[in-house]
């Protein structure tokens, strides 16, 4: 790779990088962050990774649109855009397993009357 093409990928990567800062500044304020994973400027390709509180947020999907269709309008030399929170499910809690809710009656146990109200 020449010098001026290993220049012109930082610049394209700084071009991106404020891009992000600049059209999705929610993902840093609600703990999330984006990087450019990859970038592959002859196919006019970046892949992008959402992490910290982005792994386990519901709308990451819609920020994850977002990014891909405005990028490509916004960027030229971008074509593609491959981004991902890296979570390896959208429905799992914080325990890693499905979890389900439980009401009072329902289930295994015998005595499990839930709460009782205070009136």
């Amino acid at each position: 790779m020449s010098t001026e093409t290993a220049d012109s990928d930082d610049e394209l990567r700084e071009r991106i990088s404020n891009f992000l800062r600049r059209n999705f500044p929610q993902i840093q304020m609600h703990g999330g962050s984006a990087a450019i994973q990859d970038l592959d400027r002859e196919a006019g390709e970046v892949t992008v990774m959402l992490g910290g509180a982005c792994s386990g947020c519901g709308i990451s999907p819609m920020t994850i649109q977002a990014i891909k269709s405005r990028m490509t309008q916004e960027i030229p030399e971008i074509d593609t855009v491959h981004a991902d929170t890296g979570s390896t499910g959208g429905s799992e809690g914080m325990s890693g397993g499905q979890v389900s809710p439980s009401f009072p009656g329902e289930g295994g146990g015998d005595d499990d009357e839930g709460p009782e109200a205070p009136f």
